[in-house]
C-alpha cells in the first residue's frame, strides 16, 4: 500500500508559480512511475505530467514550457513547479503512483492516488 499527500497548492495571479509537492509513504517510491493530474469543476480528469526512472518526463501540450516535473527518491516526493500560471490552470491538482511503464497519460494506469491539492490562479 502506498499513501500520497499533496501540498503546495493556493491562489496565485496569473503569471505567478507554485511548486506542488507529493509525499509518498509504504512502498519503495523509486520503483514507481508518478503523474500528476488535474480536474476542474465539471470536466474530466487530465494528464498533466509523469516522471520515470527509464522513460523520463513528459508533458501535456499545454504545459509545456511551463511545468516541470522532478523527484526526490531519497524523499519519496515528487514535485510539479509551475509557472506562468494561466486562469485555464485552475484545477483540483492530483498525484499518483503507478507500477507499470505503460500508458501513463491515462489514469487507470496508476494504482494510487493522492486527495488533492487547489489550485486557483485569477485573472
Amino acid at each position: 500500500q502506498v499513501q500520497l499527500v499533496e501540498s503546495g497548492g493556493g491562489l496565485v495571479q496569473a503569471g505567478g508559480s507554485l511548486r506542488l509537492s507529493c509525499a509518498a509513504s509504504g512502498r519503495t517510491f523509486s520503483s514507481f512511475a508518478m503523474g500528476w493530474f488535474r480536474q476542474a469543476p465539471g470536466k474530466e480528469r487530465e494528464f498533466v505530467a509523469f516522471i520515470t526512472r527509464s522513460l523520463g518526463t513528459y508533458y501535456v501540450d499545454s504545459v509545456k514550457g511551463r511545468f516541470i516535473i522532478s523527484r526526490d527518491d531519497a524523499k519519496s516526493t515528487v514535485y510539479l513547479q509551475m509557472n506562468s500560471l494561466k486562469p485555464e490552470d485552475t484545477a483540483a491538482y492530483y498525484c499518483a503512483a503507478g507500477s507499470t511503464q505503460y500508458n501513463l497519460i491515462y489514469p487507470r494506469s496508476y494504482d494510487y492516488w493522492g486527495q488533492g491539492t487547489q489550485v486557483t490562479v485569477s485573472s
